[in-house]
């Protein structure tokens, strides 16, 4: 493992001045009376609360860089030299059919009525932050076009400026939440969906309700953490204004806005923002019963449900009681993770690691399975941003899981496509991207191939970002197809665990994953013996 510096990163845009850190405190051996900084020790002092988040928050994704002791580099991928599996019916696996331009990349999950994507990875849940805000247009169409699932987050109607509640505190008009929605249903093209997650204050709220009644939204999703962790959402307002009227709304908002004392220090210019947070949820298994059947009640086709990183015993909760009820999807979440919105220390050192957490989650499946229970359709999701990750968590979690779920990964691709296109307009492209030419056309090797899917009139109103997830998912679905041909596998549902083998002994202990020089092995002396 890599030494941890709890005392400096570049998510708090803090450093040590000397070379020489202690490990565990990450404190600079050698402190000096008259440093001018710039540890988070140094920074807190006169920024106190500020230096728990990355920032600038709003601006920025972050992403825990805490090195476990194993994780999904710790497996490799087997290729072969014979066999084909998943071909259509009645194909001979031969040279002229095993191509890996024939490799089927779609899978579809839920309990009765399956949705389909194009490829088994789909958003991580873009709620209330102002990264998802500002893109949202760039994420959901691209999303759409690529025929993957895009998931709503939390709290994107109870932070609305134009939600308009009823009598009862319930939602009746969300500007924004109907913005989202619109902006995917106008390229949706048959292939994944849009789902919308629902925590404490949503519910509160009546957003099940509201989407529902006027959106005729299909997919609710409830949350077990990970909004920020394990405490819940959070977000940062810059106006008194606007942290009361959240307040009012029912957030916790930190700083107290009404206590006269922050009002004070936000005046002097101390305080120059304000957290907004969500309620710590708590669950118990009559409850959660009596809530999937509430929103079935309501209408929803499909409940899903999306776990953080925690311990055995609730993951044991979520696949058994996920069982019970009949959910459509369960997402699992493992440490670290992130999209900024999250302490920067919890997103270090809080929770299961992803490998750990996942290979539990098959674990506990097969327990199930073997007892004649039906397992929930599973997605995995923790840090993956490559093909190679893709195929490794489908292979650990099968024949369970389905998809991956991706956060930063296809957020990033949303941000530079939108980026590029003002680049474009203020003249100003920068030599990484000038280099393949100056217009939309030359810049993306996939500009065609969305004019296809909208056509030549429509082309011009789809956000440079879309365009960018459409590209990077598309360098994921052929890097997946030719993983999956090496491996002999032509469709998701033939990807198994025996495609993975184990680079240490320590990571065959925790996955079940063979070493790799006990992976194959019998097969290998029975060819040697005969």
């Amino acid at each position: 493992m890599n030494l941890q510096q709890p005392n400096s990163n570049d998510a708090t845009r803090s450093f040590n001045r000397s070379k020489s850190v202690v490990p565990m405190s990450g404190l600079c051996s050698r402190c000096i009376d008259g440093c001018r900084g710039n540890c988070e020790v140094f920074k807190a002092t006169f920024r106190g609360r500020e230096l728990i988040y990355p920032g600038p928050f709003g601006d920025i994704t972050a992403g825990g860089d805490k090195n476990y002791p194993i994780d999904y580099s710790h497996l490799n991928i087997h290729g072969y030299a014979l066999g084909a599996k998943g071909l259509p019916a009645g194909t001979e696996g031969n040279p002229d059919t095993a191509r890996f331009p024939s490799v089927n990349t779609q899978t579809e999950y839920g309990w009765d009525i399956k949705v389909k994507m194009a490829m088994p990875i789909f958003t991580g849940a873009l709620g209330s932050t102002e990264i998802a805000r500002k893109n949202w247009e760039h994420f959901a169409v691209g999303a759409a076009i690529s025929g993957v699932t895009i998931v709503c987050g939390e709290n994107v109607c109870g932070i609305d400026p134009g939600l308009v509640l009823d009598k009862n505190n319930k939602t009746v008009q969300s500007p924004d939440m109907d913005r989202r929605i619109e902006a995917y249903r106008r390229y949706y093209r048959g292939l994944g969906e849009m789902l919308i997650q629902m925590n404490v204050e949503d519910t509160r709220l009546g957003v099940a309700e509201y989407i529902i009644n006027k959106h005729k939204i299909e997919t609710i999703e409830l949350k077990w953490g990970q909004g920020a962790k394990c405490i819940g959402g959070e977000i940062k307002v810059n106006s008194l204004e606007r942290a009361l009227e959240l307040q009012k709304r029912g957030y916790i908002v930190t700083p107290d806005p009404s206590d006269p004392i922050s009002q004070a220090a936000f005046k002097d210019g101390a305080i120059k923002e304000f957290e907004r947070h969500s309620r710590l949820g708590f669950i118990d298994e009559e409850g959660f019963y009596a809530e999937v059947a509430r929103l079935r009640k309501l209408g929803f086709k499909r409940i899903t449900l999306k776990t953080g990183a925690y311990g055995l015993r609730e993951l044991a909760m979520a696949i058994k009681w996920g069982s019970k009820a009949k959910i459509d999807l369960l997402t699992i979440d493992g440490a670290p993770g992130g999209t900024g919105m999250s302490p920067w220390r919890m997103m270090e050192e809080w929770g299961m690691p992803s490998l750990y957490l996942h290979s539990a989650a098959h674990e506990f499946a097969q327990i199930l399975s073997k007892k004649g229970e039906r397992v929930p359709d599973l997605a995995f999701a923790g840090g993956f941003s490559s093909e190679d990750g893709i195929f490794k968590a489908l292979a650990l979690g099968s024949p369970y899981i389905k998809a991956i779920c991706m956060g930063r990964a296809l957020m990033i691709p949303g941000m530079v496509g939108k980026n590029i296109e003002q680049w474009i307009k203020k003249n100003d492209l920068p030599k990484t991207v000038s280099e393949f030419g100056k217009t939309p056309e030359e810049i993306f090797v996939c500009y065609e191939n969305v004019t296809e899917l909208v056509g030549k009139k429509e082309i011009k109103n789809i956000p440079l970002g879309a365009i960018g997830i459409f590209s990077y998912a598309n360098k994921l679905q052929v890097g997946l197809q030719q993983l999956m041909a090496g491996a002999r596998c032509f469709n998701v549902e033939a990807i198994s665990r025996q495609e993975l083998m184990s680079l240490t002994e320590e990571c065959a202990k925790v996955t079940g994953i063979p070493y790799l020089m006990n992976s194959y092995r019998q097969e290998a002396l029975d060819i040697l013996n005969k």
